[in-house]
C-alpha cells in the first residue's frame, strides 16, 4: 500500500500553475507531478473562502452540511475527517502547516499536528458575520504590501517545509504513512521573496482582462460585495502590475517548497511508493473583474488546480467536474478504509477514465459582503449562480471561459437555468432553505458573541496572523 502526501497551497489559482496553460506561471515541480499523473481541468472548491472550504475538504461534505458557513465557524471534529479514517486501518496520519480549524486541542483526525495554524483565538474572523453591515476592517493596506520583501507568512511556510522534510526523511520503516502538508502562500500579503519576484518582469505581466464593468456591479449582490471588498481602489496602474507579478512570484515560491518535499521523498527512497495529491483551498482573483482575493464565483476565485500522481495512476487529463469534497473518498480508497455513506464526493481515481458530462459540483459563499448566499452549480459546460431573492447568473464556460457574457436574464437560456437550478435543488437543498439556515446559525452565533455592537467594537483583521 502506498504512502500518501497531500499538499495544499492557499489561494493558488489555476493561472498560477504552469501546466494549466496560463503561459506565465513558472512552477516546474507541480508541472512535473502533473506530467506523470492526472490533471483535473474542471476542479472546484466547495467554498471560495478558507474555513468553509477546508471543513468541506476534510469531511467530504458540502458547506450547508458542515454548517461551517464562514471564517468564524470553523471545523472542530464534529464530523469525521479523512484524517480520522486512518484509525480504522491503523495508519499514521500527520499534518504540517495551516489547518484553519478551531484549535489544536480538538480531535481533528491527525496523530500529530506540526506547526499548526488555526483560526485566531479559536473564534476566527467574526466581522464577516455581519454580512449586511459596513466593512469593519481596513483594505487600503493591500496595495502597500506588494513587491519583493519578507513577510511572516513566508517565514511560516519555510518553517513548515523544513519540518515536513525532516519528518518525511525519518520514515524509514515498512509501514505506509499519510502527511497533509499545507502552506499559506500564495495567500496575501503580496510581498514576495526577491529571488522569486525576479522570475517575472513586471512589464511582461499581462494587464488584468477586465476592470470590473459597471454592468457587472450593477447586479445588487455583486455591487454590495464590491463595495465591501474595495481592495482595487488603492492601486494605480503600476502598483497593480507589481501586485500581479508578486502573486505569480509567490506561486513559484510555493512550487519550490513542494519541490523540497518531493526531493525528500526521492532522497529517502520513498518517491516511487508515494501518491502525491496537490491542490488549493480556493483561487485568487488577482485583479480580474476589479477584484482581489477570492469569495466570488468567478473562475479565478472558485476554480482550483488538482493533480494526483503516483504508483498505479496512469497519466492523463480529466475534464469531468471535480471538487475538493472528492478528496475524502479518494483518501479512503488509497488507504483501504471504508468511507461510509456520509461523503458527498466520489474518488478522484474513479474519474480518471471518464469525461463524465453529467456530473455537477457545487460551491457556496456565506461570509462578509454577501447580502445573500452565493450558490454555484457547475456542469460540464455551464456555470449557474443562484442568489436567493435576486437575479441569477449563467455563463457558458465552454465558449466564454473568462465569463464576459452573463446569460442570467436571457430568455433564450431559461431552460438551461431551470436545469441547473433543479440540479442544485436535487443534489443540495432548496437554495432559499440553505440561505435561511446560514443566516439563522449566524444570528445565533452573533448573540453568543455578545451581539452586533460587541462585534463592531472588536478590532478586525484582514487575514489570520501567524502568532
Amino acid at each position: 500500500m502506498p504512502n500518501l502526501l497531500v499538499i495544499m497551497a492557499d489561494e493558488l489559482s489555476r493561472e498560477g500553475v504552469g501546466c494549466y496553460d496560463s503561459g506565465l506561471a513558472v512552477t516546474p515541480n507541480m508541472d512535473a507531478v502533473a506530467a506523470r499523473g492526472l490533471r483535473f481541468t474542471n476542479a472546484y472548491t466547495p467554498s471560495p473562502v478558507c474555513v468553509p472550504a477546508r471543513a468541506a475538504f476534510a469531511t467530504g461534505r458540502y458547506v450547508h452540511k458542515t454548517r461551517c458557513w464562514s471564517n468564524a465557524e470553523p471545523y472542530h471534529g464534529q464530523f469525521p475527517s479523512w484524517g480520522h479514517l486512518h484509525r480504522s486501518v491503523d495508519r499514521t496520519c500527520v499534518s504540517a502547516g495551516k489547518l484553519h480549524f478551531r484549535s489544536k486541542d480538538d480531535d481533528n483526525g491527525f496523530d500529530t499536528e506540526i506547526e499548526p495554524l488555526h483560526v485566531r483565538n479559536g473564534i476566527g474572523f467574526i466581522q464577516g458575520l455581519l454580512r449586511k453591515e459596513r466593512r469593519l476592517f481596513e483594505t487600503s493596506h493591500f496595495a502597500d504590501e506588494i513587491g519583493p520583501g519578507d513577510d511572516p507568512y513566508t517565514q511560516y511556510d519555510l518553517r513548515v517545509c523544513a519540518q515536513a522534510v525532516d519528518w518525511i526523511k525519518q520514515q524509514t520503516g515498512d509501514q505506509p504513512w499519510t502527511m497533509f502538508a499545507s502552506f499559506l502562500r500564495p495567500h496575501y500579503p503580496l510581498t514576495c521573496p526577491p529571488e522569486f519576484f525576479d522570475i517575472y518582469n513586471v512589464k511582461d505581466i499581462p494587464p488584468r482582462r477586465f476592470a470590473g464593468v459597471s454592468q457587472e456591479f450593477a447586479h445588487p449582490v455583486l455591487g454590495a460585495f464590491r463595495t465591501y471588498f474595495d481592495y482595487d481602489d488603492a492601486f494605480d496602474d503600476h502598483s497593480r502590475q507589481v501586485a500581479r507579478a508578486s502573486y505569480f512570484g509567490l506561486c513559484s515560491f510555493v512550487d519550490d517548497l513542494m519541490g523540497k518535499l518531493i526531493a525528500a521523498l526521492n532522497v529517502s527512497g520513498q518517491l516511487d511508493d508515494t501518491i502525491i495529491l496537490i491542490t488549493s483551498d480556493h483561487g485568487e482573483l488577482n485583479g480580474e473583474h476589479g477584484l482581489w482575493t477570492k469569495m466570488t464565483m468567478h473562475e479565478e476565485s472558485v476554480a482550483v488546480p488538482l493533480i494526483i500522481a503516483g504508483p498505479g495512476i496512469a497519466p492523463g487529463v480529466v475534464s469531468a467536474a471535480a471538487s475538493l469534497v472528492d478528496v475524502y473518498a479518494t483518501v479512503a480508497e488509497i488507504i483501504g478504509a471504508d468511507p461510509g455513506d456520509a461523503t458527498e464526493g466520489q474518488s478522484l481515481l474513479s474519474l480518471g477514465d471518464t469525461s463524465d458530462s453529467s456530473r455537477c459540483v457545487f460551491s457556496e459563499y456565506h461570509d462578509g459582503g454577501a447580502i445573500t448566499a452565493f450558490l454555484m452549480a457547475r456542469t460540464d459546460r455551464w456555470k449557474y449562480i443562484h442568489y436567493p431573492g435576486f437575479a441569477p447568473q449563467l455563463f457558458d464556460i465552454e465558449s466564454d471561459p473568462h465569463e464576459t457574457e452573463d446569460l442570467g436574464l436571457d430568455s433564450e437560456y431559461s431552460d438551461i437555468r431551470a436545469m441547473c437550478l433543479e440540479k442544485m435543488r436535487s443534489h443540495l437543498a432548496p437554495p432559499e432553505d440553505i440561505n435561511d439556515r446560514a443566516f439563522s446559525d449566524q444570528a445565533a452565533l452573533i448573540e453568543r458573541l455578545g451581539g452586533v455592537q460587541t462585534i463592531i467594537n472588536t478590532p478586525g483583521f484582514d487575514f489570520t496572523p501567524v502568532e
